[in-house]
């Protein structure tokens, strides 16, 4: 699996809660559709097939980007 972008995981996670908290107020089509994609996205970038594990293994790795940041001093993007 390539090194992942932390930047990038923040941003499928982020939209995956969005839409997930949209569908529960209000569902519609669109939003249940790009529900799909950024589940699929999020597994496709994590190497996983389950959205549960994705985000489990997208906690983790920001979990390590953000304690090696603090370790070195260095912010994870400009």
């Amino acid at each position: 699996m390539p090194v992942l972008d932390p930047m990038v995981v923040r941003q499928l996670l982020t939209r995956y809660a969005s839409l997930r908290i949209a569908q529960a107020e209000r569902p519609t089509p669109s939003a249940a559709r790009e529900l799909a994609d950024v589940s699929r996205s999020l597994c496709a970038a994590t190497g996983t097939a389950h959205v549960r594990e994705a985000i489990v293994r997208a906690d983790a790795l920001l979990s390590r980007a953000r304690r090696d940041r603090d370790e070195s001093g260095l912010p994870l993007a400009g």
